[in-house]
């Protein structure tokens, strides 16, 4: 008699079944049972392997941001779920065009779109820069779109066809605009608004084009920054927190993952955005206004119900506190006062190389001129940083230290709880000559300047010929580090009153290798709403069977339980079957014996 035996089950489960005591439709049903059996355990598998992919190794190190950091592989173009967006930055000198992509939401409402820079074949940014700036145009405005069109061409030969009228494009206009006038101003973004559609067929708006204020510019590269440092995610246990409070009353405090706040000292102002996490009480009415000028809440979630990502930000731009400013403005003092002070004193000091000025600011031995007008003014170098720290004081403007530089109100810090990154000045203070960029120790910077302030300005240049400082330094860095390095640590300890012993302070000029835009932070901010679109797409594909996608991991358990629930059916129908087998084979058995009784009575 034939037998298949069901080896797939457990041994204790083993029995063989008569394929010539099962009927043809029992035999069917169940080859189909073990189907489905065998394809619910590789689908289980394949499913598991989508959603959680490969597991990590114990004790590998894993970077908890590689998801969130751009890939430095070529953007695949070819991928139809790429979704594309374009931000044009108007600035005062020229103008740029950023391309980004992202893939679609994963669906958690609590997520942001994990959107990166897009690169091409060769993996080289797509990014491309004119000049001079758009400002040029004021006297021209319906020169606009022309002026632009080399830019918009460079990015929709880059984003595909088929992608174009899905893509968002926005032009965001900077510094130069903002010294327009409003007149001016408007005309140059109405001829953008008019023409720029007629010629490209992008998603693209009124709304789309605007001059943003520098409060603006610096919420969106605060954003930048801490999404490219993951600070957007939620906490994992070993990340350091906070306790956020928000508007509403009734909302308890949220804990989520420490931000970072940013400083950024450019050549002519110095910039700094931070979160503060904390309600603020103010003292006034009038330092309540001036707080709210330089105080953004936001919300980033796709949902304005939810406050998991609301965040109130403190972010101000002071004009002048540049590195190059700063100097040129303690120049004007140094001609006024000297020049003051010989015509009271009768004294010649300063105007002559025999007797110059002696200035704390400049490296030992150094000579420099500063001309104003017809009049002009001879330094030394006496390299006293001591000296050159209370000579650039009075230039921070504080008032009675109560205010921030300038006498501009200034939210709270906990420097107990809190992380800032500083940029451009802040690195190249720290790095280009002193070499001690990357995490700030105020003891250990202040030894570094005050022995190279101290150093002889020949031995500096022979230093500089022998390339024993960054390829970044030139003379020009040799001539004013000890006059920059005082009025960064100024700024730092008595204009923002950080403590001397601030353990959280990093100096940067690009992070994970790559400088961060603030137009990173502004398409981010743009495209908050997306999420929403994908989501209703989401719900309105759960009626359909295309049911296996990455953002049915919020299901998966769902999904579990009735694959467990139709195994152990499949696992009970053959218990089932293997009781009706056995007593068929019982049947079979007293029938055998009434055979045989019934033949040995027939025997003579």
């Amino acid at each position: 008699m034939a037998r298949i035996t069901l080896s797939c089950l457990p041994a204790s489960w083993y029995c063989s079944v008569s394929l010539l005591s099962l009927n043809c439709a029992t035999k069917q049903r169940l080859l189909f049972l073990l189907l489905l059996f065998i394809t619910s355990v590789l689908l289980l598998a394949t499913y598991q392997r989508q959603l959680w992919g490969p597991q990590r190794q114990p004790g590998a190190q894993v970077n908890k941001y590689l998801s969130i950091v751009e890939s430095m592989e070529a953007t695949d173009v070819l991928d139809p779920a790429l979704n594309y967006g374009i931000v044009v930055d108007c600035g005062s000198s020229g103008s740029r065009v950023f391309v980004y992509y992202w893939p679609p939401h994963n669906g958690n409402p609590h997520t942001l779109l994990d959107i990166k820079q897009m690169r091409d074949s060769d993996r080289t940014p797509v990014v491309k820069k004119i000049k001079p700036g758009i400002s040029t145009l004021a006297n021209t405005p319906t020169q606009a779109s022309d002026y632009l069109e080399p830019l918009l061409s460079f990015a929709a030969a880059h984003v595909p066809t088929s992608k174009h009228k899905e893509t968002p494009l926005y032009i965001l206009c900077t510094a130069g605009m903002r010294l327009l006038p409003e007149s001016q101003q408007a005309a140059i973004l109405e001829d953008l608004v008019t023409d720029v559609p007629l010629e490209f067929d992008f998603l693209f708006s009124r709304s789309h084009a605007e001059v943003i204020s520098g409060k603006q510019e610096g919420v969106y590269a605060w954003i930048g920054i801490n999404f490219v440092l993951g600070r957007f995610d939620h906490p994992d246990e070993e990340d350091a927190t906070v306790e956020v409070t928000t508007g509403s009353e009734h909302q308890p405090p949220i804990s989520r993952r420490r931000t970072v706040g940013i400083m950024d000292m450019g050549g002519a102002s110095l910039q700094i955005a931070y979160e503060v996490p904390s309600a603020i009480s103010f003292s006034s009415p009038q330092e309540e206004e001036a707080g709210k000028s330089v105080l953004a809440e936001f919300n980033l979630g796709c949902d304005v119900e939810q406050t998991q990502h609301v965040y109130r930000v403190y972010v101000t731009t002071f004009l002048g506190f540049g590195g190059n400013m700063a100097r040129q403005r303690y120049e004007d003092q140094l001609v006024n006062s000297t020049l003051a002070k010989n015509r009271f004193l009768t004294t010649e000091t300063g105007l002559s190389e025999e007797k110059p000025y002696l200035d704390p600011c400049l490296p030992v031995g150094m000579s420099d001129t500063v001309t104003r007008g017809n009049r002009t003014l001879y330094l030394r170098g006496q390299g006293d940083w001591s000296r050159c720290q209370e000579a650039v004081r009075p230039f921070l403007g504080l008032h009675n230290g109560t205010m921030s530089p300038q006498g501009i109100y200034q939210a709270p810090i906990n420097f107990s709880n809190s992380e800032f990154y500083g940029f451009s000045e802040f690195y190249y203070c720290m790095e280009d000559v002193l070499r001690i960029g990357g995490q700030y120790n105020s003891n250990k910077y202040t030894q570094a300047a005050k022995d190279y302030c101290s150093t002889k300005w020949s031995t500096l240049k022979q230093r500089l010929d022998n390339q024993l400082f960054s390829q970044q330094a030139d003379i020009s860095r040799l001539r004013y580090q000890c006059f920059k390095s005082a009025w960064m640590f100024e700024v730092l300890h008595s204009g923002f009153r950080f403590p001397s012993d601030y353990p959280s302070l990093k100096t940067a000029q690009l992070v994970y290798d790559k400088e961060v835009q603030w137009t990173l932070g502004a398409i981010l901010f743009k495209t908050r709403f997306l999420p929403l679109r994908d989501l209703q797409q989401e719900t309105l594909r759960q009626g359909h069977p295309g049911w296996l996608r990455p953002s049915f991991v919020y299901n998966h358990h769902l999904f579990s339980l009735c694959l467990l629930v139709v195994v152990l059916a499949i696992l009970l129908y053959i218990l089932r079957l293997r009781r009706i087998h056995q007593r068929e084979l019982r049947q079979v058995e007293v029938l055998d014996l009434l055979w045989v009784e019934e033949g040995e009575a027939l025997l003579p």
